[in-house]
């Protein structure tokens, strides 16, 4: 009985890790969207921010941070992180 439990815990954990993800809940303040490159765990990405806006984007990957770049320099994000978009650059809030 302790090894099935034991099993079942160790598949659990497994299955969390390869199931990360960053979740961004974000304000875009600029008319139009905006489309970043984003490193997460050595794999690049693109995330997209609707204009006008206050949603949440799902990054997927194997983590629980990324870097997202922007014209106005490299953003390391954090899941659940609120951001502020304005004039093409992010903030962290």
């Amino acid at each position: 009985m302790r090894k099935l439990i034991l099993t079942a815990a160790i598949l659990g954990f497994a299955a969390s890790s390869a199931f990360s993800a960053v979740t961004i809940r974000y304000y875009n303040k600029d008319s139009k969207g905006h489309t970043f490159k984003v490193k997460m765990d050595g794999s690049s990405k693109e995330v997209t921010f609707d204009g006008s806006k206050t949603s949440s984007v799902t990054i997927q990957g194997g983590g629980t941070e990324c870097i997202i770049m922007t014209e106005c320099g490299e953003v390391k994000v954090k899941d659940a992180a609120h951001i502020e978009i304005k004039d093409g650059c992010i903030k962290i809030s």
